[in-house]
């Protein structure tokens, strides 16, 4: 009976342990689509995601022709998209999300679902928001 009880809580503590990092499919919430693969990481304290994968093969070779600066007309592969996010309770806020379709940064809060598996991410410009909901590659 006590190892089933300490499986339990093996298998229990390993679901509330998962966390953001990882691969993520992303979601349009407007139509359902999924454009890329996006990698969430840590660096130096801080956490990351950058596009790994791009799912339509014809948008493989795409270009941040909307980005401005340093950015502008840098492959969308390999772009790094959310920067400089921290944890704050159940969130990851205080950094931004970049959308390389309009070339616009946004505030961004990420937060898992009560599913560990699904990914909340949120975008803010003043107090509008849009939100999507990822979904973790395994």
């Amino acid at each position: 009976m006590s190892r089933i009880l300490l499986v339990f809580f093996l298998f229990s503590f390993s679901g509330f342990s998962q966390g953001v990092l990882g691969k993520w499919k992303t979601v349009n919430a407007k139509d359902g689509e999924s454009k890329c693969i996006v990698e969430i990481y840590e660096k130096e304290g801080k956490v990351f995601g950058k596009i790994i994968e791009i799912l339509n093969p014809e948008d493989k070779n795409a270009i941040c022709t909307k980005c401005t600066g340093e950015d502008k007309d840098k492959p969308i592969l390999g772009f790094e998209l959310i920067k400089n996010m921290t944890k704050s309770g159940k969130y990851y806020k205080n950094g931004t999300i970049f959308d390389p379709e309009n070339g616009k940064e946004y505030k961004c809060r990420l937060a898992l679902t009560e599913d560990p598996n699904v990914l909340q991410v949120r975008g803010y410009i003043s107090f509008l928001y849009a939100t999507q909901y990822w979904v973790r590659e395994s």
